[in-house]
């Protein structure tokens, strides 16, 4: 079974781990279906804000030219300084 503190909101979790500015932003992103989720090795696309990610979830997504492809390492308590948000994820090879 999942804990509370193993999983959150895919637009709260982009928020926290400063991918967007707001949350507003991250919950349109998250809504434009733009966004990948890999679990347990299926691939599915995200298209609601509510979404639940989970430790160990790997995020693909594009923020501008940039391409971005995370292992979700933590879920955070706040949107707090970008060392803590740093700590949210790694970045994936």
């Amino acid at each position: 079974m999942d804990s509370a503190s193993d999983t959150c909101r895919i637009d709260v979790w982009l928020w926290r781990a400063r991918f967007f500015k707001t949350r507003a932003l991250s919950a349109k992103f998250a809504e434009s279906g733009l966004l990948r989720l890999e679990r347990f090795s299926q691939t599915a696309r995200i298209q609601k804000a509510g979404h639940t990610v989970r430790i160990g979830d790997r995020l693909t997504f594009a923020i501008g030219a940039r391409l971005i492809d995370v292992r979700v390492l933590g879920m955070g308590e706040r949107r707090g300084p970008a060392s803590e948000a740093q700590g949210l994820y790694e970045i994936c090879e």
